[in-house]
């Protein structure tokens, strides 16, 4: 089983393009409907993929919407501050800069030019759940 997110794009062209600059993803695919835009692609980001798209007048982005509808986690990059800068340098709102946190992550947050919110993830340390407050599942 996969869970792949499918973030809405008004401009699903140029959401390619920002994505590969600011954060590093490959496009894998396009498709080009019969409207004449793109409205649906793929991008990959080391083993995991997102999909784009402008699937109809019944989908807005958060821009649109006037506020976060999904926030992004991308966990296990190698070093969040150089890709803070490189997303920062891209046009990218950091919204929260790179940070130790308790759980054992340098994490940094950024908002693309859509409104999708960004969470990128570097592993530090092992913690244990319960060492940051957290409560495992029973069974």
């Amino acid at each position: 089983m996969t869970i792949t997110p499918y973030l809405c794009y008004a401009d699903v062209e140029a959401a390619l393009e920002f994505l590969q600059r600011a954060f590093g993803f490959e496009e894998v695919l396009r498709y080009t409907g019969a409207q004449g835009y793109v409205n649906h692609a793929e991008m990959r980001l080391g083993d995991d993929v997102i999909y784009l798209g402008d699937p109809g007048d019944e989908y807005r982005n958060p821009a649109t919407l006037g506020g976060a509808t999904v926030l992004v986690n991308v966990h296990g990059i190698e070093n969040a501050d150089a890709l803070c800068e490189r997303a920062r340098d891209a046009g990218c709102e950091i919204t929260e800069e790179p940070a130790d946190q308790d759980y054992g992550e340098r994490r940094f947050g950024a908002t693309d030019p859509e409104g999708h919110r960004w969470f990128f993830a570097q592993p530090i340390r092992e913690v244990a759940p319960e060492d940051w407050g957290a409560t495992p599942a029973q069974g």
